[in-house]
């Protein structure tokens, strides 16, 4: 092993070494060269065990410099609030170099055994949170590699990167460890971890989906990447190994949607391709014959790196607590990026995902035809065999971004995605009495289509007014979306039948022999938004958010009735909509800020939501009201929230039955208040945390409570800790879901929690066993209620392993 000197300096020395020679004009590389003199060359060969758990960068390189025996020469301005990537395992200089600083932004020079990290070529502040870093990459928004149940910077809020200290709404970020560590798998799994956020699990129309709310109203805006993906292509069908983290901010969002819904946007963040080759390999096994297998492979293509690739693959078999049911799911995700030149950054990528259930969990009524409770169990929801839903999503797109100066960058997307689903299913009616049978209340099978395009541009950087520097973003967002589905009548050729024990459903409901396509319907929605937002910086603690978008909308849903030959048309539209957004966050000192949010509302209905004539319902409109506390602490490494927010709407929905039919009508002057509290990051050394409590009322114009079916406080908690000394390889876990009392048609829910647990072993420096138990008490509890209820999962296990190199 070569011999090597070193000569280590303070970080004060270090400090004024770099300023002096930044003022000065000097090349960094002679720099380097005078520093490094009479130090062997021969260092960049070597290769060294290293163990440096994610950490604040500066600690992190004083570690590095002292286990690799290197200078390392830095601003520590330049470093704040930076945290750096977990060494663990046997590296050269280069990639434990470049691997520390994965996802900071921050560049290097290697001069011999002297490390020097660079500024931009532009001279500026190469980690400064600022509107000109772009496509989800600005320095400490990627969480992948950091270990935290944080960030330090995110812009599904209003695109520009800022902190969540800084950001005028309420938002939650689940990253990469949190999704490992809580095995929060599918886009459901994480809303469903997500604090202020009810998941209702049901099936109907064609999905065996869930019914997502927050602060009183539906979830149905989602983005991929910053680019809006419409709730009718099955978004939670999303698998998380495609994604570095996904954050859900609560509330109106109409400034980065072209339409606001006063629920939540959910942004899901792709993966990019790293700089350094890595790979990622895991296996998985649990209970009710559930296993499965994955890889994410990803480095440069070229020598130069300006060509490198990410791959993802995920196979899943999924079982249940009851018989019959079978889930087969994969998953295929590939992306590129070229180096066109040092400005410009060309992005390719493809996704598709295949999800095919057979016999799904179904829902159970919950009385008797007598108004006696139904004494089901979980194990009584199976289904037949013949019932199954299958699902295809798939996703191509192409980016282009770039650099036109230091403080301006601009972007350009495209996207196309395509969903297709089959399904068979049949629906009971009610039981008369206990002992009686049923009839078949309906038989449904449902085949729809959609296609949605998409293009989204915008141009983002500083500029001087009065004397300070402030922000400014302005974007065009083009959508359209098509869908098909026709209509299908599904019979007995014996007539009505009957089934004799509503017990033994799955082995006594017979698949219907006869299948009628009956009709069709086909839905063209477009969207044309333009958008335009400030961030004036009107003092050193002060910053105010103005903006708008103006958006275009149309639905256009034809329907043919083949018997009949009848054919109607709805057409619903809204041009010139104008939705204001205006934030303001005052900064109290170096941890704690106070912020205050306004935007409207305009949010269109679901296209069978339609009132006693076959009409459409009129779009929600209402304002959104928004204040809050934040705190950020040790050094960014965890961030706190406490948020009020008031909102009023009109024309929101609600449904009744008529004979046979379901009529929607709506109600004004509704009002709905609500605090959210939470809390995520690094407690101390080791220890993360992510927390939150929510409480939400909403009320009619009587002062009527709604939405009685949705818990009004809802508390959830997951914590992990890295044991110390001897134990370090020793990973344990936790959290807690608690839920107040549900009332719904006369059926009452009491308050439940659901505990689980997780512990990790590192058993070397590439392989890792973890293990995962769900409601380890084996609670009982309905996840949907009204006359119909759909159980929760029992106890459940999964033991998984992960190799890396």
């Amino acid at each position: 092993m070569p011999a090597h000197t070193s000569s280590k300096l303070t970080p004060l020395a270090k400090a004024l070494l770099m300023r002096n020679a930044f003022r000065a004009r000097l090349p960094v590389t002679g720099l380097g060269l005078m520093l490094s003199m009479g130090m062997a060359v021969q260092v960049q060969a070597q290769e060294w065990s290293l163990n440096i758990p994610a950490q604040p960068l500066d600690k992190a390189l004083q570690a590095f410099a002292e286990q690799v025996n290197v200078q390392v020469l830095y601003n520590p301005s330049d470093v704040q609030s930076l945290r750096s990537t977990a060494l663990n395992g046997r590296y050269d200089l280069d990639r434990s170099i470049s691997t520390l600083l994965q996802g900071t932004g921050v560049h290097y020079q290697l001069t011999g055994n002297t490390l020097t990290l660079l500024p931009p070529a532009s001279g500026g502040n190469a980690m400064e949170l600022s509107s000109v870093n772009i496509s989800g990459k600005a320095p400490g928004s990627i969480t992948e590699g950091t270990g935290s149940y944080t960030t330090y910077a995110t812009s599904s809020a209003t695109r520009l990167n800022l902190s969540p200290k800084d950001t005028p709404q309420s938002i939650t970020v689940l990253t990469s460890q949190r999704l490992e560590d809580q095995r929060l798998e599918s886009l459901t799994d994480v809303l469903e971890a997500t604090p202020g956020v009810s998941v209702l699990h049901v099936t109907g129309y064609g999905a065996d989906s869930a019914t997502i709310s927050s602060r009183g109203s539906t979830v149905n805006s989602f983005q991929i990447d910053g680019v809006q993906t419409s709730s009718s292509l099955q978004t939670y069908l999303q698998n998380t190994a495609i994604y570095d983290r996904v954050e859900v901010v609560r509330g109106a969002t109409g400034l980065m949607n072209s339409l606001g819904s006063p629920a939540a946007t959910v942004n899901m963040v792709r993966k990019r391709p790293t700089y350094e080759p890595q790979v990622s390999l895991t296996a998985e096994a649990g209970n009710w014959s559930r296993y499965g297998s994955g890889a994410d492979i990803s480095g440069p293509l070229t020598e130069t790196g300006n060509v490198r690739g990410r791959m993802v693959l995920d196979y899943k078999r999924q079982g249940a607590w009851v018989d019959n049911y079978k889930q087969d799911s994969f998953t295929f995700y590939g992306i590129g990026e070229i180096d066109l030149n040092d400005s410009t950054l060309l992005t390719l990528g493809a996704s598709h995902i295949t999800r095919d259930t057979e016999a799904p969990v179904g829902r159970v009524p919950l009385y008797y035809g007598t108004g006696q409770r139904v004494d089901f169990s979980q194990s009584d929801t199976a289904g037949p065999s013949w019932t199954y839903y299958d699902h295809e999503l798939s996703n191509v797109f192409a980016s282009i971004e770039h650099h036109f100066n230091s403080n301006w960058s601009g972007k350009a997307e495209v996207n196309y995605t395509e969903h297709t689903g089959d399904s068979l299913y049949g629906v009971l009616g009610t039981i008369a009495r206990p002992g009686a049978g049923s009839n078949i209340s309906s038989l449904l099978r449902y085949q729809p289509t959609d296609r949605q395009s998409t293009f989204d541009t915008y141009l983002t950087g500083t500029f001087s007014l009065f004397g300070r520097d402030h922000e400014l973003i302005s974007g065009v967002t083009l959508s359209d979306l098509q869908s098909k589905a026709p209509t299908y009548n599904a019979t007995y050729s014996t007539g009505t039948y009957y089934v004799p024990d509503y017990f033994d459903l799955a082995d006594t409901l017979a698949k219907p022999d006869r299948i009628t396509e009956t009709g069709k319907t086909v839905t063209h929605e477009t969207q044309q938004s333009a958008y335009l937002s400030a961030r004036f910086s009107l003092s050193d603690s002060t910053n105010l958010l103005l903006g708008g978008r103006v958006t275009d909308w149309k639905r256009d849903v034809d329907s043919t009735t083949f018997s009949s030959g009848v054919k109607s048309e709805r057409l619903n539209k809204k041009t010139g909509l104008f939705v204001p957004y205006a934030g303001l966050v005052h900064a109290l000192d170096d941890n704690w800020s106070v912020y205050a949010s306004y935007t409207k509302i305009f949010n269109p209905q679901l296209a069978r939501y339609l009132d006693i004539n076959n009409s459409p319902l009129d779009p929600e409109e209402g304002i959104s009201y928004e204040v809050g506390i934040k705190s950020s602490f040790n050094e960014g490494r965890i961030n706190a929230s406490l948020s009020l927010y008031k909102t009023e709407l009109d024309n929101r929905a609600y449904w009744y039955t008529l004979g046979n039919r379901t009529i929607y009508d709506t109600e004004s002057g509704t009002e709905t208040k609500g605090v959210e509290l939470e809390f995520n990051g690094e407690l101390t050394e080791g220890w993360q945390v992510g927390a939150g409590y929510s409480y939400n009322d909403i009320r009619d114009a009587n002062d009527a409570r709604l939405m009685t079916f949705v818990p009004q406080h809802i508390a959830k908690t997951f914590s992990t800790y890295k044991l110390p000394g001897a134990l370090n390889k020793l990973t344990i876990g936790g959290g807690l879901d608690w839920s107040s009392k549900v009332e719904n048609l006369g059926f009452t829910q009491g308050s439940y929690a659901l505990a689980n647990l997780m512990a990790r072993y590192q058993v070397n420096s590439n392989l890792s066993v973890s293990v995962n138990v769900n409601n380890i008490f084996d609670k009982e509890y309905l996840t949907s209620y009204s006359t119909w209820g759909t159980y929760g999962p029992p106890r459940n296990f999964m033991t998984s392993l992960k190799y890396t190199y």
